[in-house]
């Protein structure tokens, strides 16, 4: 669904970190933004809900390579974790390119990942997206924590064809944070040329 601005010579694409309550999506689009160059990024937005809750709608644009002259530019987002704002989550899903799925390596989380990407399929299917027609990577995130259960365990239960590009990450570090970006930007632009032949 990427928008192209004919007079900037741009194509648009919206890229959308999903995933359950604090598992760091905010973290990683925080720790993209700072160590981005100044001229290659926009503001990062932060939009607060009716309920005066807080909720991290993080915008940021990034340049990256170019399709037949058109420069690419990334807006980068975060839904709100907590299963409250779904409608929230539906609505930053229209027009999505690609997601990166950040899933908590912490063992109290487990369940929680497992029921995030459910509602993420669920929602994609009502944008009329299918999972496996859209670019998405995996992050396990936090990494780092002592509580952190293995890779493998994660991986069975959310990747278990092992088809999807998953990454071990703390975004608190930056660890694997700009891997995970880099791999979904690629699968992007891959579809976008399949679709401009």
């Amino acid at each position: 669904m990427a928008f192209i601005n004919y007079s900037a010579r741009e194509i648009n694409c919206k890229l959308v970190y999903y995933g359950p309550g604090l598992c760091g999506k905010t973290t990683n689009l925080k720790y993209i933004y700072e160590k981005t160059a100044g001229e290659a990024k926009g503001k990062m937005i932060s939009l607060a809900t009716e309920t005066e809750r807080t909720l991290f709608f993080d915008f940021l644009p990034l340049s990256l390579g170019e399709i037949r002259g058109f420069k690419t530019r990334f807006h980068l987002y975060t839904v709100p974790g907590q299963v409250f704002y779904d409608a929230s989550r539906k609505l930053i899903l229209k027009g999505v390119d690609g997601v990166v799925f950040v899933a908590d390596s912490q063992e109290e989380r487990y369940e929680a990942n497992i029921e995030s990407l459910d509602n993420l399929r669920g929602n994609l299917r009502e944008q009329g997206y299918h999972i496996d027609k859209i670019p998405w990577v995996l992050q396990y995130n936090k990494r780092d924590l002592p509580n952190s259960i293995p890779v493998e365990e994660l991986r069975e239960a959310l990747n278990p064809t092992g088809k999807i590009l998953d990454f071990e990450a703390s975004a608190q570090t930056g660890t694997g944070v700009f891997e995970t970006l880099k791999a979904l930007a690629k699968l992007v632009l891959t579809e976008l040329k399949r679709g401009n032949k």
